[in-house]
């Protein structure tokens, strides 16, 4: 794929969940066999950790939607090489269970074969997040 291929890739992702599709539809933009990783406290959410394959990907949008309450989500930049796209930003999301409010920046490395995200890392102050949604 060329530079340009994946940034709109790495677009259609974020305007997929942008317009609250399910999430089993937005997983069809993921490789079957993609390879997720969001690292932290395991056990707490169950979004952190090493998953493989779409309903990886459909879980994870399915939790975050029912378990928190996206307050912004500021995509500052996207950069692009042939092997996949990176996007940075930053977002606010507020724990539903505890009422706590978490802001962090982020960073999504999305490695891309084909038209399909085949590697999904976000990278993330997920123990902060962690933190707050313990009681």
């Amino acid at each position: 794929m060329t530079q340009t291929q994946n940034v709109s890739i790495a677009r259609d992702f974020f305007a997929a969940l942008a317009e609250g599709r399910r999430p089993e539809a937005v997983a069809t933009l993921f490789g079957e066999d993609v390879l997720f990783e969001i690292p932290g406290d395991i056990g707490v959410l169950p979004w952190i950790g090493h998953r493989s394959g779409r309903s990886a990907v459909a879980d994870f949008i399915a939790n975050t939607r029912a378990l928190t309450e996206l307050l912004t989500f500021d995509v500052e930049e996207v950069m692009a090489s042939d092997a996949g796209a990176v996007i940075v930003g930053e977002l606010a999301s507020r724990i539903k269970a505890t009422d706590k409010v978490v802001e962090t920046a982020f960073a999504i490395v999305l490695t891309i074969s084909g038209d399909r995200i085949i590697g999904f890392p976000m990278l993330e102050d997920s123990f902060a997040v962690s933190l707050a949604a313990r009681a």
